[in-house]
């Protein structure tokens, strides 16, 4: 066939497709719109086979690095060298030990491993068997790890796929290979493996019916949880804001008003009454309010992040001054809130809007450039695939979400858990973070994915080009004191990330470096064993340090932050009490309604 006779049959083939579609109704907008959902269609039928992992994009990581490795002939050397040297220190070991058995091993698990912890891993086979698998998996990071041309989060995405898929064969996950697991078996004449069964068929029957995780019955908001006295005094689509109690015949004349992650239930601060920080500031006569997030459906498809600013933390404290005109507030954050927050209060400080006496922030982050190992799971192609996810359903969902914290902490969260409940047939009693833990909320498709490629993939904030009604939200604008909490294991916001609230703003900053992780470290009350911190406060016009320097000059304090922050609070307060407020208003819209609380903690 000619070229020309083929140019015919192309443009009779398009003028066919075009014909067929305007005979359907199709104009050339929604003939886009039509591709476009074809589109979405076929990444949103995927997700579920690929857990949610564009395939695109582990694609492109592994292609990058193994066309790299195949270019790098000093890299494969090196390797193999590795590999040779690590066979040898293994015989060695195994030589030593056969002459005497307190022979140390020859590599430790890094920190945080507790696979091989305990005397039973220290006898033949089984010591061979983790010294292998420990060796294995070294060199494995060196394989995925110092490829010269390699793009560091396709570096970053190659490294941690190859500890899931060795984690699966780690010896420790397996009845015959693990000897903790056989000898409670010889213990209990295999019941425990019968007492596994029961629970992962009760397991498997709660999460198919979409009831909650055993144990979290004991734990509902209102009865052992969330109980701290209080009204809701405003609701809206989006928020239900509680005005607690106060404990005190005085209070300070500032409220406080906690502004927490959308992505999770606000009784985080409310736990049981013995390490409720909402409870703890009360009782330190604060008067204290707190929104209580609406978990979004399927209708709030459409709310994006000024939503949430406007809904949410602007209608906070337009209700704040309809109960306590003139009064500032001291607003603080948590997580996702405090990254909000944080944009809310660079905003006001532009419009000139002087009603924050001071900003506090829990494990936020302001600068995205260092998100730590969530950035595994975000470039434009991930991004692309979680928003097709979404658009299937208008939002994104609470599994979806639980499942990717559970891969970056699968040892801890997946294999540890299924040898502890369905091998040793043991079973954790419930806590309070626990049962908060199960109790997952939504996000909505808009505001998720502006949150996402906004911040952590453009971080318009840190560079001075998130917008607000039409002007940049510039944190060099905050004048008001901040009061920074970052935590020491922290995997969602890491300290470091968090640190960086200081070469953002042109104000005090006083930064809190505290023991635990994103959750456990903020609900750190006093009186709770092995509790520690590091606090100090850069003034304006003081020079900045580095984040490795301030952990070398800042001095730990054995003890809750929870005492500090209080003392802190208390001397960025006016030096006079005052009665308390009364709860809600008279003021249309702010008058006293449920008890804490409240309703939108109970959506499902």
């Amino acid at each position: 066939m000619s070229t020309s006779s083929r140019t015919r049959s192309g443009d009779a083939a398009l003028a066919n497709i075009d014909t067929a579609l305007d005979a359907l109704g199709f104009d050339d907008g929604s003939q886009a719109a039509g591709f476009d959902a074809l589109n979405r269609m076929n990444e949103a039928l995927i997700a579920p086979v690929t857990g949610g992992i564009s395939p695109a994009a582990m694609a492109l990581a592994i292609y990058d690095w193994a066309i790299h490795l195949g270019m790098a002939p000093g890299k494969r050397l090196e390797l193999m060298q590795k590999a040779m040297r690590k066979g040898n220190r293994l015989a060695t070991h195994l030589a030593a030990a056969a002459l005497d058995p307190e022979t140390p091993p020859c590599i430790e698990p890094l920190p945080g491993d507790e696979r091989f912890k305990g005397e039973e891993w220290q006898r033949f086979p089984f010591n061979v068997m983790a010294q292998c698998f420990l060796l294995n998996q070294q060199w494995w990071h060196n394989v995925t790890n110092d490829v010269p041309g390699v793009t560091p989060h396709h570096e970053d995405v190659i490294s941690f796929a190859t500890r899931q898929l060795l984690d699966v064969f780690s010896p420790s996950n397996y009845p015959l290979t693990n000897p903790v697991v056989m000898k409670r078996a010889a213990e209990t004449g295999g019941m425990n493996f019968f007492e596994g069964f029961r629970n992962f068929v009760e397991d498997t029957n709660r999460e198919l019916t979409g009831q909650p995780v055993a144990g979290t019955e004991d734990f509902v908001p209102g009865r052992r949880v969330a109980t701290t006295p209080g009204r809701v005094v405003y609701r809206n689509r989006l928020i239900e804001l509680i005005q607690y109690a106060p404990a005190t015949d005085t209070v300070h004349a500032e409220p406080i008003l906690i502004v927490p992650a959308w992505i999770m239930k606000y009784y985080i601060l409310d736990l049981s009454p013995e390490n409720s920080l909402i409870r703890y500031l009360v009782s330190q006569g604060h008067t204290v309010f707190c929104i209580s997030w609406h978990n979004p459906t399927a209708a709030d498809r459409d709310l994006g992040m000024d939503d949430y600013r406007r809904l949410g933390v602007m209608a906070a404290l337009d209700a704040i001054n309809a109960i306590m005109p003139d009064r500032k507030v001291h607003a603080t954050g948590y997580c996702l809130g405090g990254t909000l927050l944080s944009i809310a209060a660079a905003a006001m400080a532009r419009a000139k809007d002087e009603r924050l006496a001071s900003v506090t922030l829990f494990a936020a982050q302001t600068d995205f450039s260092e998100p730590g190992e969530l950035a595994l799971f975000i470039d434009h192609s991930q991004l692309h695939f979680l928003e097709s996810v979404m658009w299937n359903r208008g939002f994104l969902s609470a599994d979806q979400m639980a499942g990717a914290f559970q891969l970056l902490r699968s040892n801890d969260l997946v294999w540890s858990r299924i040898v502890h409940d369905y091998m040793m047939g043991e079973r954790d009693p419930m806590i309070d973070l626990m049962a908060w833990n199960a109790d997952t909320t939504r996000m909505p498709f808009r505001m998720h994915s502006e949150y996402l490629q906004r911040l952590y993939l453009d971080n318009e904030l840190a560079a001075g080009r998130f917008m607000v009604d039409e002007h940049p939200a510039a944190l060099q604008n905050i004048r008001v004191p901040v009061f920074a909490v970052g935590t020491e294991r922290d995997h969602v916001a890491p300290w470091k990330s968090v640190y960086k609230i200081h070469y953002l703003t042109d104000t005090d900053v006083t930064f809190v470096l505290t023991s635990g992780g994103h959750n456990a470290g903020i609900v750190s009350e006093p009186g709770h064993p092995h509790r520690h911190y590091r606090a100090t406060t850069k003034r304006a016009v003081d020079p900045c340090v580095s984040a490795e320097e301030w952990l070398a000059e800042s001095p730990v304090e054995q003890g809750s932050w929870w005492t500090h922050w209080s003392r802190w609070l208390a001397s960025h307060s006016a030096a006079d009490k005052v009665a308390p407020p009364p709860m809600g208003s008279s003021e249309d819209g702010y008058a006293a309604k449920e008890a804490a609380p409240g309703t939108y903690v109970h959506q499902r």
